[in-house]
């Protein structure tokens, strides 16, 4: 499957528009983790279990919209976004999106 964030794929050519396609995962914070980030935000740096959890998520999100774009027949996914928001507390949601095309 092709993915790209622009509106075109290189060397290809759009012959079907097939809609917007979607993936998304919800992650909490695990207890031990968030006390590990605790201590590294008073100290400073890079918060390495909350950027290897975000990853995580981002791939988990592109591989269900990508299971949403074949399931639609498309071989490619173009425009794509990410979206996070916090839904609780502890909680962040992490969306991919896409519009879902057959190029030739």
């Amino acid at each position: 499957m092709i993915m790209t964030n622009t509106e075109a794929v290189a060397g290809h050519k759009i012959i079907k528009n097939l809609g917007l396609v979607k993936g998304n995962t919800i992650r909490a914070k695990h207890i031990g983790k968030d006390i590990m980030a605790s201590l590294r935000s008073i100290v400073g740096g890079e918060i390495e279990e909350y950027t290897q959890m975000l990853d995580e998520a981002r791939n988990e999100a592109l591989k269900r919209m990508e299971a949403d774009a074949k399931e639609k027949g498309a071989n490619a996914i173009i425009c794509v976004r990410f979206s996070t928001s916090a839904v609780m507390q502890n909680a962040s949601e992490v969306m991919a999106y896409g519009t879902a095309v057959i190029v030739e």
